[in-house]
């Protein structure tokens, strides 16, 4: 046994580890889901020529290409704590929208090299479900977006998943990601709380909007990209985590991964609500 000397404790880190990984599995499911949710996720978002948009948390790019897409002429600035992914998402979107105006920043989103106020507009998606602290983080935010600038916040839930033919044993693999969620300190069920959220960190005009998928048998390309590309796959994912942390066995997993595809099979159906939240930093 090695004897380690005691540490003075620490304040924890607000950030998490990324629950999902980051393999090439990850960045495709990444790229699957937001090519098939753009139209319902960047419907109402565009920002004109010249206005400078900070993208909080833009990984390998999935949602900067759409953006870019619906907002030419705007300045992106796209940030990320990954070297990995912001490598990554340079090349997509250079491939996918050599058009575009972005500039990509090494940062971390609680400490953000950004003077008061330098922003128009800030886009964030699918980021504060994976932080221990996104109130702290929406302050953050606040202070680099000028008075009158809007932030536009994209969250799931996962609570709010409806399927079938439905399952016990479906709902406990999904159950089994929300949890590894939330013991690495993320929550997959932000969505539900985004309002509060913005309200408490001092923003105004506050709105969310859920924006819901539906997916069956008439509507092929979502059952591919969205049920069984986005969200299967993102629980398959978690898999070795769910085992290795005993919460289910080899039986169990496979038997509810099982039950889950059904839902993408003819007959099958499936319904995920996002929540698309839209606010004001005020004036002085």
């Amino acid at each position: 046994m090695t004897t380690t000397t005691p540490t003075t404790p620490t304040t924890p880190t607000p950030h998490t580890a990324y629950v999902h990984g980051y393999s090439p599995q990850e960045a495709r499911r990444l790229g699957d889901q937001a090519d098939t949710l753009a139209a319902l996720l960047h419907a109402g978002t565009a920002y004109p020529p010249g206005s400078r948009v900070l993208e909080v948390g833009c990984g390998v790019g999935a949602q900067t290409v759409h953006l870019a897409r619906s907002s030419p002429g705007a300045r992106i600035v796209a940030v990320d704590r990954s070297e990995e992914s912001l490598t990554q998402a340079r090349a997509y979107v250079t491939e996918q929208a050599p058009a575009a105006d972005v500039t990509w920043h090494p940062a971390d989103l609680f400490q953000l090299p950004f003077t008061d106020a330098e922003f128009d507009h800030i886009f964030t998606c699918f980021v504060l479900e994976h932080l221990r602290d996104p109130g702290r983080a929406l302050a953050e935010l606040r202070r680099v977006l000028r008075p009158g600038g809007t932030l536009t916040v994209i969250e799931g839930d996962h609570g709010s998943v409806v399927f079938h033919p439905d399952s016990h044993h479906a709902h406990e693999v999904i159950g089994h990601q929300i949890h590894l969620q939330s013991a690495a300190g993320g929550n997959a069920l932000l969505g539900r709380e985004l309002e509060p959220l913005l309200t408490d960190a001092g923003f105004t005009d506050v709105a969310v909007r859920p924006r819901t998928v539906y997916a069956d048998r008439t509507r092929p390309a979502l059952v591919d990209g969205f049920t069984r590309k986005t969200f299967i796959a993102m629980i398959e994912s978690v898999r070795d985590d769910a085992m290795a942390a005993g919460l289910t066995t080899a039986a169990d997993w496979n038997r509810g991964i099982a039950d889950l595809r059904r839902a993408a099979d003819d007959g099958g159906t499936f319904h995920y609500t996002f929540f698309k939240a839209t606010a004001v930093s005020p004036q002085p």
